[in-house]
């Protein structure tokens, strides 16, 4: 990792993935290759990867916040659902390989993207938000199973978030982005313990991404505010068919 170009590399790549993070989801499925690509084993590349996704949101997290998208208090709810579910996640990760979940992933992609497509068409835009009450609770309950998925593999897990904030809890889609980068700095904690403890992180190649990954959910975070939902959908119904491609083909 002495090369300036790798270094180059993995700066520009950090800051695609973490745009591509912050306005839809899917941008490890461009950083977890790089790395495998410059020696690392895949474990520890996932590994790796989640000092970037740490420190991307942290900067996204204060991007949204700055332009005064607020969260509080229930993605701190579902956030720490989450958390407990990436501890397992995290553990299976360390021993297991998550080329068996491509396609299923894929399908779920493409549920996804029908879903957003019917429902900017046929739903109100301006419904009431549901974050209490029963609601709040079934968004408990799922996002538990997202921290299992998310400390497991990571890539697509954002777009199972945006879906469920979108489906139960009736938030739109910048402030969904807002809650999902929460939510997953709090449970990216978790999983780099793991990581870190299994010694399954290169720290030197996880920092020099996490730049990249930083500057990249910073400036998308704002500039997602500035444009609203409909230039977010845009962008979240390509990176998904996009990646359901590659994940069912490739």
């Amino acid at each position: 990792m002495d090369s300036i170009l790798e270094i180059i590399l993995l700066i520009a790549v950090g800051f695609v993935a973490g745009a591509i993070n912050t306005l839809a989801g899917g941008g490890s499925l461009l950083s977890l290759p790089i790395l495998i690509f410059l020696g690392l084993p895949p474990n520890v590349a996932n590994g790796t990867n989640r000092i970037a996704i740490l420190f991307q949101n942290i900067f996204t997290t204060a991007g949204f916040k700055s332009k005064g998208v607020i969260t509080f208090p229930f993605s701190i709810y579902v956030g720490i659902s989450a958390l407990v579910g990436s501890l397992i996640g995290a553990q299976i990760a360390v021993d297991i390989k998550g080329e068996t979940f491509n396609k299923i992933l894929a399908i779920i992609m493409v549920v996804i993207v029908v879903y957003m497509i019917l429902k900017s068409k046929y739903k109100p835009v301006h419904d009431i938000e549901k974050t209490t009450g029963k609601h709040l609770w079934l968004s408990i309950v799922l996002f538990f199973f997202v921290g299992v998925y998310g400390g497991f593999i990571q890539a697509g897990v954002g777009f199972i978030m945006l879906l469920i904030l979108s489906s139960v809890n009736n938030i739109s889609l910048v402030k969904s982005n807002a809650i999902k980068v929460t939510v997953a700095l709090i449970y990216t904690f978790a999983a780099v313990a793991v990581f870190a403890y299994n010694d399954k992180i290169d720290w030197k190649v996880g920092l020099i991404l996490a730049v990249g990954n930083a500057v990249g959910g910073w400036l998308a975070s704002r500039w997602s505010v500035k444009k609203g939902d409909g230039l977010v959908q845009k962008f979240l119904i390509v990176m998904i068919v996009i990646m359901a491609i590659k994940l069912w083909f490739f």
